[in-house]
């Protein structure tokens, strides 16, 4: 079973939502000039969206930052973004342009600290996600 990595900015949503999973998680560090801790061989990223209204930034820096170095980028198995549906075709980019970039599914999109229903929703779909055996070995 593979763990979860997380970035939260200093509004604490995606913080609030990954505490409410209850589940051991690594956080990505807001500050650029902050060590990243050791994350899972085998991980799920959950990222939050901050995008311009022309889908510029998506990917927090931090977040970037984090996925750069080779050896965390290979153990990324998928990803889980939150935004805010306020923002129209930009909500939860950042899930779909780190899944594009790095060919791995986006799972689950939530609105800011996430419902019951996707905490619910997160939870079953992580413990399916980690039971499936990979098909292309």
């Amino acid at each position: 079973m593979g763990g979860l990595v997380f970035y939260s900015s200093s509004s604490g949503n995606t913080a609030r939502f990954v505490e409410r999973l209850g589940c051991d998680a690594v956080r990505i560090p807001i500050s650029m000039k902050a060590e990243i801790p050791p994350v899972p061989d085998t991980f799920v990223l959950i990222c939050p969206t901050f995008a311009d209204g022309e889908g510029r930034g998506a990917v927090p820096k931090q977040v970037i930052r984090f996925l750069n170095a080779p050896e965390r980028r290979a153990g990324l198995r998928g990803v889980i973004a939150t935004g805010n549906r306020n923002f129209g075709t930009t909500y939860a980019l950042a899930g779909r342009v780190i899944a594009a970039k790095c060919n791995i599914p986006l799972l689950y999109s939530f609105e800011l600290a996430g419902t019951e229903t996707d905490l619910a929703r997160v939870k079953n779909g992580l413990d399916a996600f980690w039971e499936t055996p990979c098909l292309t070995t």
